[in-house]
């Protein structure tokens, strides 16, 4: 059986994984990252990937990385998260393990992980995944391939604009969905809430201590499940504007399916509720015509690694 490693290299670890053709994770390790150490991280990856080949045999190495991947799949041209800038990963990598290398974008990897293997693994030709995390990050496939543009970059779903001259976004633009629709933005409409009404946010509060500013996600998410009014309003907020985006993408590219990824839809139908209700509120119109389906995606942290293998495995 053909076994490729996965390696999922983020702002605060890097996880590997030996992944074999029926996505099956069979052993996997992981590091922390040195994000402001360039040779340090790469360091870490050839080490993971050594750790792995000491026991496995291996035919090929798939990376994904957080940043924007050139179209030859093999120089990082910048991470956010991470201190490369048009670092030649692949070649570093490959010379260092001996195996031949790919690098891709890390939504990239795990929109190809839910296509093959997950929420999607029964579509054949299409599909879009929008990852809601610390920020909004998406992956396309079209006609059976990740969708990569001419400059390696594309599916950079968390910029679409959403609201003109709304919130400044850290790509530089005003009102990028991923200021409405990411955690990020869950947690600011939560306190914005619990600083206008807190009569309706005393579950919240008092997981947070009185202090609006301690607010995280996770209380969010607590609170929410405990009827939290504020909460459940932040919710619904975010998944607003996350099915005005899924809407936009079912009018460009009529995929099969719509897959929702990244950590927060680990909150389920607090999220999914509200996105399939705005998602088809926006689509009305098309009341006699198929739109695609909305699904949670099915991988969770697996995902990068399993995307990245399999990738490599089609090098």
């Amino acid at each position: 059986m053909t076994l490729t490693i996965g390696v999922d290299v983020g702002g605060t670890k890097v996880a590997a994984g030996v992944v074999d053709v029926d996505g099956v994770v069979r052993a996997q390790t992981r590091r922390e990252t040195p994000a402001e150490d360039v040779a340090g991280t790469r360091d870490v990856i050839v080490e993971v990937v050594k750790e792995l080949t000491a026991e496995y045999e291996v035919t090929a190495v798939g990376i994904g990385a957080a940043g924007w991947i050139d179209a030859a799949r093999s120089t990082v041209l910048f991470a956010p998260n991470i201190a490369w800038r048009d670092e030649p990963l692949r070649d570093f990598v490959g010379n260092a393990v001996g195996l031949p290398v790919i690098v891709e974008n890390d939504a990239n990897v795990a929109a190809w992980a839910e296509f093959r293997y997950g929420a999607a693994r029964d579509a054949d030709d299409s599909m879009v995944l929008f990852t809601i995390g610390t920020g909004v990050g998406g992956g396309i496939v079209l006609g059976g391939e990740l969708l990569r543009g001419a400059h390696g970059i594309a599916a950079e779903l968390g910029h679409m604009l959403s609201v003109p001259d709304g919130h400044v976004c850290g790509c530089g633009r005003l009102g990028c969905i991923e200021q409405y629709a990411s955690g990020n933005a869950l947690v600011r409409f939560a306190r914005a809430g619990a600083r206008q009404e807190p009569t309706r946010a005393t579950i919240l509060l008092d997981l947070a201590g009185g202090d609006v500013e301690a607010i995280t996600g996770p209380m969010v998410t607590a609170a929410a499940r405990s009827g939290d009014p504020v909460s459940g309003t932040a919710f619904a907020q975010i998944g607003n504007w996350l099915g005005v985006g899924l809407a936009d993408m079912a009018q460009i590219l009529d995929p099969q399916l719509l897959v929702v990824g990244g950590g927060v839809v680990e909150a389920g139908e607090l999220l999914m509720g509200p996105t399939r209700r705005s998602y088809l509120d926006a689509l009305a119109a098309r009341a006699t015509i198929p739109v695609a389906e909305i699904r949670p995606a099915e991988l969770g942290n697996s995902a990068g690694m399993v995307g990245a293998a399999d990738l490599a495995r089609r090098r």
